[in-house]
């Protein structure tokens, strides 16, 4: 039984659509937001994602962009704007399919059911390592390596090190890193990410006061540059 994760801020769209693509025999993940939605793709490894363009906290394009680092699995946009370029942005994202709404349920459907088998033909193979010139982090393994040398690197310095290469060159907000890391149920605030990344800088940086790798973006967040 082929799984689905469906993130859309719109109860009865999102209750509706769930209704049918059980009765179609689907088992279905939903979200009412991007970041709960970004989780669970996580967490819940679907064979399949729909979810809407516009999403409180976390919005679709930007899911897309984190989801694609390191998974194949097809994505169908939702979205009230169906202009060509917003269509184009989806796709050069990394969408493999974009519904304007209102859509019917049967369209709807018959695109689930293609890409799955589009998706089944290809069998993409999930990342498992990832690597940033002389810095490689086997996640399997939770093993960190820079310059032939073994890194010794707490459990959240993994994973806060983790996102920030999955998501290299793009700019990640300090609320973004503390749930994608700490989780929403953390009790703390975002100085936590500074102190973390303070560490890891004095870890995998040659001169941790004036970083190459991990790069502040003042007012925003941090970025990897690898």
């Amino acid at each position: 039984m082929a799984t689905i994760l469906l993130i859309e801020d719109e109860v009865t769209v999102r209750e509706t659509l769930a209704l049918n693509l059980r009765a179609e025999g689907f088992e279905v993940f939903t979200a009412a937001d991007g970041m709960t939605g970004l989780d669970l793709a996580r967490d819940e490894s679907p064979d399949l994602i729909i979810m809407d363009l516009m999403l409180p906290k976390l919005d679709g394009l930007s899911i897309c962009r984190i989801v694609r680092k390191d998974s194949d699995v097809p994505i169908i946009m939702l979205t009230a704007r169906g202009t060509e370029m917003d269509r184009i942005t989806g796709f050069e994202t990394g969408a493999d399919d974009y519904v304007v709404k209102p859509f019917s349920l049967g369209e709807l459907m018959a695109r689930v059911r293609a890409n799955l088998r589009r998706a089944r033909a290809g069998q993409p193979v999930q990342t498992t390592r990832l690597t940033a010139t002389d810095l490689t982090l086997d996640l399997l393994a939770r093993r960190a390596n820079l310059r032939g040398d073994e890194l010794k690197l707490t459990y959240r310095e993994f994973d806060l090190l983790a996102e920030l290469m999955r998501n290299q060159g793009a700019v990640l907000s300090r609320d973004l890193l503390l749930n994608s890391v700490w989780g929403f149920d953390y009790v703390g605030d975002s100085h936590t990410v500074d102190v973390h990344i303070r560490w890891l800088r004095e870890k995998i940086e040659l001169e941790p006061s004036s970083p190459r790798r991990i790069m502040t973006v003042r007012g925003v967040g941090y970025r990897f540059e690898g």
